[in-house]
């Protein structure tokens, strides 16, 4: 496969896509920036020009080269824009039956040879591309939040993944500053497959009143040398993600050690997510997250 990767699509305009559409256009891509809602879409590459600022702050990106990453970042709520892209990447919220709609409605808009990756942190690959038209051609792109400052992305191959496209995505990740590792298509992957049981240890930990919010986390971080503690973490990722990795967790595993936390399931169900919601295991609404627990 010969194929050379110029213009990259982008699929949700989250915290995710946003991170991926940053560092894919300060690399020298152009890129796409799709979400259901357009609005969202333009809100999200504001999101990348401050955080932009924020690396020209720390000297790491001039003002020049702000201005030109942001030229290369065009946005729509259209899949019909993806037409002229090498590469579309789905970086939508963690449900399989959205991502299986989304890569339906790219493979419906993109030229045969176009490839398509997923961010997803713990859905099957293998499942997710049985649904398109290009198994071959479709791969696990999962990179770490916040994308523009974690070097590293899990690169999974399907059973049905090509080589030529598996290295293509390999290289790609290398070009925009990242270390590829290669990650087999078992539930969750390496990172989450371990980060996301210790998360929901600490929640049992909460839920059986061994410590408080701040003992556990404060206990975690002084011994372990962990830069976050793991309800500070859990927030930051978002409690409804971490709910859904450890469904995937124990669905496709079928071990009894995965069960999500019945506490987790209930901060979710009563929209408590952590910092995108303002109150998870700490309450955002002051000057500084006060523990809710």
């Amino acid at each position: 496969m010969s194929l050379e990767i110029k213009k990259i699509g982008v699929v949700g305009a989250g915290q995710m896509g946003n991170g991926i559409a940053h560092i894919c256009a300060k690399a020298g891509f152009d890129v796409h920036l799709l979400d259901v809602n357009a609005e969202f879409a333009i809100a999200g590459v504001k999101k990348i020009s401050e955080g932009y600022d924020r690396e020209v702050k720390r000297g790491v990106l001039d003002e020049a080269g702000k201005a030109e990453a942001l030229a290369r970042i065009s946005t729509s709520d259209s899949y019909s824009n993806f037409g002229d892209c090498q590469l579309v990447i789905e970086a939508a919220t963690e449900d399989e039956d959205i991502k299986k709609e989304i890569i339906r409605n790219i493979c419906e808009n993109i030229p045969s040879d176009t490839l398509i990756a997923s961010n997803t942190s713990s859905i099957s690959i293998t499942r997710l591309g049985a649904r398109t038209d290009r198994p071959g051609k479709f791969v696990g792109m999962h990179f770490m939040n916040p994308v523009p400052r974690m070097e590293l992305v899990e690169i999974i191959r399907g059973i049905a993944t090509d080589e030529d496209t598996y290295r293509i995505i390999r290289e790609l990740a290398q070009k925009l500053g990242k270390i590829p590792v290669n990650a087999e298509d078992f539930p969750a992957f390496i990172v989450n497959r371990i980060l996301l049981p210790m998360i929901n240890e600490a929640v049992y930990t909460l839920y059986e009143g061994v410590g408080s919010v701040l003992a556990i986390d404060t206990a975690m971080k002084l011994g372990t040398h962990h830069p976050m503690g793991p309800l500070e973490l859990a927030d930051f990722i978002g409690l409804d993600t971490c709910l859904a990795v450890m469904h995937v967790l124990h669905d496709g595993l079928a071990d009894t050690k995965y069960r999500p936390c019945p506490l987790l399931v209930k901060y979710v169900e009563a929209g408590w997510l952590g910092k995108k919601t303002g109150r998870g295991f700490y309450d955002y609404s002051g000057e500084t997250p006060e523990p809710t627990r």
